[in-house]
C-alpha cells in the first residue's frame, strides 16, 4: 500500500527538520575538530592522582574529612582531565548557517527516498 500525499508531505517535513536540527547542533557545539589539550589531561590527571593519595590517607588516619576532601579532588582532577576545553571550541570555524541547513546530496539518494524505495518493492513482491 503506497503512501498518501499527505502522508510523503510529512515525511519530507520530518526530513528537512532532520537536516536542519542537526545542523542546529553542529552549530551549537562548534564543529570543534581541534586537538585534546594535553595540558588539561596532565593538570588532570595529577589532581586525580593527589585526591586519592589523600582518601587514602584520610582512611588510614581515620579522618573522614581528609578522606572526603580527597575525593573532591579527585572527582574534580577527573572532569578536568575528560571535559574538553572551551577554548578550543571558539578558535573552530563557525558553520556557514546557509550551508548549514542544506541538505546534504547523497549518490544514492537520502534515507527517506532509500525507505520509500525498499517499501515499495516490498509491496511489489520483489523483496
Amino acid at each position: 500500500m503506497p503512501l498518501s500525499e499527505q502522508e510523503q508531505r510529512l515525511l519530507e517535513e520530518m526530513e528537512r527538520n532532520l537536516y536542519r536540527n542537526d545542523a542546529d547542533f553542529v552549530q551549537a557545539v562548534g564543529g570543534r575538530r581541534g586537538g585534546v589539550d594535553y595540558r588539561r589531561v596532565v593538570l588532570g590527571i595529577l589532581l586525580a592522582l593527589a585526591g586519592i593519595g589523600a582518601l587514602i590517607a584520610g582512611v588510614a588516619l581515620q579522618l573522614p574529612i581528609i578522606g572526603i576532601l580527597g575525593f573532591a579532588v579527585m572527582f574534580a582532577g577527573v572532569l578536568l582531565a575528560i571535559t574538553p576545553s572551551r577554548r578550543g571550541a571558539a578558535k573552530a570555524s563557525p558553520v556557514d548557517p546557509v550551508d548549514a541547513h542544506r541538505p546534504k546530496a547523497k549518490s544514492h539518494g537520502g534515507f527517506m527516498d532509500r525507505l520509500n524505495e525498499r517499501w515499495d518493492r516490498r509491496q511489489e513482491g520483489r523483496d
